[in-house]
């Protein structure tokens, strides 16, 4: 399926969409959008796809200790959003480390900025100070998206990847909260 503008709304201006906490359940979903990624980019600097188990357990480990979100169009998960420790050593516990992935063929504007925003409402007053972004590069959709929601480049890694036969830079952005 194609996600547009007009998947998201019905007839009548009546929303479709829904941003709620994720389940175990949500695995498939989110492998088929994360998998997809793995695949055919650089983006995820992973190589071998997840399998539905092995997201299971990440999704038990992660949503355990900080918020994990899924987006839903039609009761279909076509977008997450979750943070986990940036670094594990007891100094860095005030700093987590961001993550968003949308279906590839998501063209829809606002679903990650909704997602996003729902995700950092969650983290709320828990003594949170600092987020951390790792984005691949070039990636213009997520550096436009991560700058819109305050987020600020502060390094820039050449060829610290190697994947699909090319190196691949990394950014690191962050938001202080």
């Amino acid at each position: 399926m194609v996600f547009t503008k007009s998947n998201l709304v019905k007839t009548g201006g009546v929303p479709l969409n829904k941003i709620r906490s994720v389940t175990k359940n949500d695995a498939v979903s989110i492998c088929s959008i994360y998998n997809y990624y793995i695949e055919y980019s650089a983006i995820s600097f992973e190589e071998e796809t997840v399998s539905v188990n092995g997201m299971q357990q990440r999704i038990t480990e992660y949503s355990s200790k900080h918020p994990w979100l899924v987006y839903e169009i039609d009761g279909e998960v076509v977008a997450y959003a979750y943070v986990t420790l940036w670094k594990s050593r007891s100094a860095y516990r005030f700093t987590l480390e961001s993550t968003i992935y949308a279906a590839h063929d998501l063209k829809e504007k606002g679903v990650g900025t909704q997602l996003y925003q729902a995700l950092f409402n969650r983290l709320g007053n828990n003594e949170i100070h600092s987020l951390m972004a790792v984005i691949a590069l070039p990636n213009q959709v997520s550096v436009g998206l991560h700058e819109k929601m305050g987020f600020k480049k502060v390094a820039h890694f050449h060829e610290v990847g190697f994947k699909k036969s090319q190196w691949v830079d990394v950014g690191y952005w962050q938001k202080l909260l």
